[in-house]
């Protein structure tokens, strides 16, 4: 049965209820009543019945006032529940505390300036969440300061939880540029961002061999050093804070060839109980080759062999030979000079061209010493710079005595063999690499380090760590959603087995995912921040009662999740 209306010309319309039926081909029709006299809201209400509808539409009982993005603000401070950071940061609920777990949620979801901030926290629960939604700019540089007290004692809550003795701790320093005039920390110097014309502040990271932020098993603390500030100068910083504040006597420190010189490792020997783990410049490779220590038969069957000598007394050197590498670095030699030999091309093109007065001696000079400065191609080039003249050749002695290293590397260790095999060593160094994706995270779209604006110190102290407390939730995010992410689930499993020296290869796993864009239950695959944008499709909506226009009460209803949010939830155990 249906309800069916039928036009009249002049009159109005018959509502007729109705049943039909299939006669062959053809579809009979009978009218059971006539119900033209019925009120409108009756009819529709048995019109709903018929077609198995609830009889009163829900626009019709309820509006909605409000609908805010819900999901992940939920999925993070989640996770910051699991972690116990907020028990960390405070034991006990607190203003400040409040504060800046709203700036460490906010960092992930839209990182931004403070004012910014406080405005987006209405345009999610986050801000009614926490019960910060009435703060102001003002506060927020007050929780900043009151974060930046409580550093030093959280981050040896985290040592006492994540570090023992013995433990290996990765080490590296990066920089951001600085916008303003008024911060101490800023000075000109080494710019890693490549910003010229800006001061950089230059900060340190400790973590463990994954790279993981003050996680399991592992420490992540930042120290913030004037901008002028050389790589190795912050080492000793880092050894006291390891031994004096976190209590550790015995920790092997890692860090790159440029972090631990011999300079500096002549000072880590004077601390009983501290390793090093690093790597030789290439000068230093060149003197094991000349003196007979390094031989390149060596790796006529393997990539690896474990060589000794006497400039390095009491020490483990681990020399490491990879094709594809020394493949590349022969592409970039060559790509290198071609394009050096193409700006010398066109500054003797000028040179030529400059009949009436030609171009001195000095003049020349200059113009090729910027191209040489800029390519680094002077020690594969002999020069002749004369009045009016230049010319040039390959120096292919030079460079066949640089491709004999090209793909060599040699890592150098204090730990002794039976603490840590060849190929283990190798692989501790190589995990220098995940530090390197903490940087970009930091310093990238994620989280958003740079620019710093802060104009005191203490507030770009506090801004650094507040960030890096903000990439410590993010880690264990993409860690527990790794399955729905491009991300290799198998990474770390496969770290601790496949060779040492040869490149990494992706796992079967995520080939599979980069490749039909689906999981094996056929969710869509994510970044981490396209993920974050669908979970804030879960919403909390703000609802109120239709029927009485004059009742102010309202009651609030959260969408149910979709299958992706489902799956995302439940991988991070919520």
């Amino acid at each position: 049965m249906y309800v069916d209306r039928v036009p009249n010309r002049n009159s109005p319309p018959a509502i007729l209820l109705r049943e039909a039926w299939r006669e062959g081909g053809r579809i009979r029709k009978r009218t059971i009543a006539n119900l033209s006299h019925w009120p409108a809201h009756k009819v529709e209400a048995l019109r709903r019945v018929l077609r198995d509808e609830p009889v009163v539409s829900p626009q019709e009982i309820f509006r909605i006032q409000q609908s805010l993005p819900h999901g992940h603000v939920e999925a993070i401070l989640g996770t910051i529940g699991k972690l116990g950071l907020d028990g960390l940061i405070a034991s006990k609920r607190s203003r400040s505390r409040d504060l800046v777990l709203a700036m460490i949620v906010e960092r992930l979801i839209h990182p931004c300036s403070k004012l910014a901030t406080t405005r987006l926290w209405d345009s999610t629960t986050l801000g009614e969440e926490l019960a910060v939604s009435d703060a102001d700019e003002d506060e927020l540089y007050q929780a900043l300061d009151w974060l930046l007290e409580h550093q030093e004692r959280i981050e040896k809550k985290l040592a006492g939880r994540h570090l023992s003795e013995g433990s290996r701790v990765l080490y590296d320093v990066s920089s951001s540029y600085y916008e303003g005039r008024t911060c101490p920390l800023a000075c000109f110097g080494y710019d890693r961002d490549g910003k010229k014309g800006l001061p950089i502040i230059v900060y340190g990271v400790l973590a463990d061999p994954a790279g993981r932020p003050v996680a399991v098993d592992a420490v992540r603390t930042f120290r913030v050093y004037p901008g002028n500030t050389g790589d190795p100068t912050t080492v000793p910083d880092q050894v006291k804070k390891l031994r004096d504040q976190f209590g550790l006597s015995r920790v092997v420190l890692v860090g790159d060839r440029g972090m631990l010189t011999e300079t500096q490792i002549e000072k880590l020997k004077a601390y009983p109980g501290l390793g090093w783990i690093s790597a030789l410049r290439s000068r230093s490779i060149r003197e094991l080759v000349d003196s007979g220590c390094l031989q390149m038969s060596l790796f006529d069957q393997q990539n690896l062999a474990e060589i000794s000598s006497p400039d390095y007394p009491g020490e483990r050197l681990i020399a490491c030979f990879n094709p594809l590498l020394a493949e590349e670095r022969k592409r970039q030699r060559q790509a290198l000079l071609e394009e050096t030999e193409k700006q010398l091309k066109k500054i003797a093109r000028e040179v030529t061209r400059r009949t009436k007065t030609p171009m001195g001696k000095a003049e020349i000079a200059l113009k090729v010493g910027r191209v040489i400065d800029r390519f680094k191609m002077a020690k594969h080039l002999e020069l002749t710079i004369q009045d009016g003249r230049l010319q040039w050749a390959r120096c292919e002695a030079a460079i066949e005595r640089e491709a004999q290293l090209d793909g060599i590397y040699v890592i150098r260790t204090s730990e002794e063999r039976e603490q840590l095999s060849a190929d283990e060593t190798v692989r501790q160094y190589k995990s220098l690499a995940q530090v390197e994706r903490a940087f970009r995270c930091l310093k990238g779209i994620d989280l958003r380090v740079r620019p710093i604006h802060h104009r005191t110190v203490d507030h770009v102290r506090a801004h650094i760590f507040l960030c890096m407390l903000a990439y410590y939730v993010q880690w264990h995010m993409r860690e527990a959603l790794s399955p729905i992410l491009f991300q290799d689930e198998e990474l770390q499993q496969d770290r601790q087995t496949r060779d040492a020296v040869s490149p990494a290869q992706s796992s079967a796993s995520v080939k599979r995912k980069k490749a039909t864009h689906l999981t094996p239950d056929g969710l869509p695959v994510h970044s981490f921040d396209t993920l974050l944008l669908a979970l804030a499709t879960r919403t909390r909506n703000t609802c109120t009662i239709k029927s009485d226009p004059s009742s102010k009460s309202t009651f609030r209803q959260i969408t149910d999740p979709s299958p992706l949010q489902s799956r995302a939830f439940e991988l991070l155990g919520l």
